[in-house]
């Protein structure tokens, strides 16, 4: 199971938003709840989970992965698909749970992760292969997750928690992007026409860059505005270095998909110090 499942969604893509969701209810709108914060948590990790069994699950089943090895067989077990389908099952009733203690648009949120979730690889809509994939993992990821979050302790929308929400949204974007751009051959080829089989590997390489800085900007944008704590002014920068790394690698070794490799990785880590250092500095900061 452990590596069907990948861990670095439950490391950063799933948990850090929620965080910002809960970091921003606590000191900005002054409001928080142990209990729906902890019920919460456990709904994003069964969604992780439900998430990851279906896309192992129905890329296998579609092949993408052994394009060009057809021999070898990356046999999934039926029992990943029913792992997703209980998981998500699972994560539905603390939703609804919550959703009696917090308020009906916890129903709203839920649903529209859900969808995007289940049917990012799954039939019918595949999301991925309508170049649908990639707003449907910022969405989820930044607003929808974020916004959640913020309302299990508040009960109430917020403007600023949206804005805030930009932050994990457009680097996840930016991360969905980059990690397609190595696979550009076995996605075209099996029909999954994603914005880097749209673009092509240079037009991918560019808007990954670009949802990437955007990304960057918000915090300090957001400080300057006055919508966020000044304490947030800096957290934009602290990912800097791994986006310029990323930068650099990706210019010059596009079309090398083993060389590529560390344009991802610093991507990733560009995600997880930039919004975990957003959440420490809401957390701290005055408001």
């Amino acid at each position: 199971m452990a590596s069907a499942v990948r861990y670095r969604f439950f490391l950063y893509a799933g948990v850090l938003p929620y965080l910002l969701g809960a970091a921003w209810a606590f000191r900005m709108e002054g409001s928080f709840h142990p209990v729906h914060f902890w019920l919460g948590l456990a709904g994003i990790l069964l969604s992780v989970v439900g998430v990851e069994s279906f896309n192992e699950y129905f890329d296998a089943a579609m092949g993408t992965d052994r394009v060009f090895n057809p021999s070898d067989d990356e046999h999934i077990p039926e029992w990943m698909l029913w792992l997703g389908v209980a998981a998500f099952a699972a994560a539905a009733s603390t939703g609804l749970v919550l959703a009696a203690r917090a308020g009906w648009p916890v129903i709203l949120y839920m649903g529209l992760g859900g969808l995007a979730a289940v049917f990012y690889v799954g039939p019918p809509l595949r999301w991925a292969y309508r170049g649908l994939g990639e707003a449907a993992i910022a969405l989820s990821y930044g607003p929808w997750m974020t916004l959640g979050s913020v309302h299990l302790h508040t009960g109430a929308f917020s403007w600023g928690a949206l804005a805030a929400s930009a932050v994990p949204g457009l680097l996840v974007a930016s991360l969905a992007v980059v990690n397609e751009i190595p696979d550009f051959h076995q996605d075209r080829l099996v029909g999954k026409r994603n914005l880097v089989v749209r673009l092509g590997r240079r037009g991918g390489v560019t808007l990954y860059l670009a949802l990437g800085a955007a990304g960057l900007a918000v915090c300090p944008a957001g400080a300057c505005a006055g919508l966020f704590p000044r304490s947030a002014l800096l957290a934009g920068a602290c990912g800097l270095p791994f986006w310029l790394a990323s930068a650099r690698t990706a210019l010059a070794e596009w079309d090398t998909p083993k060389r590529f490799v560390p344009a991802i990785r610093n991507i990733v880590l560009c995600y997880m110090v930039s919004v975990g250092a957003f959440v420490l500095a809401l957390a701290a900061g005055v408001p």
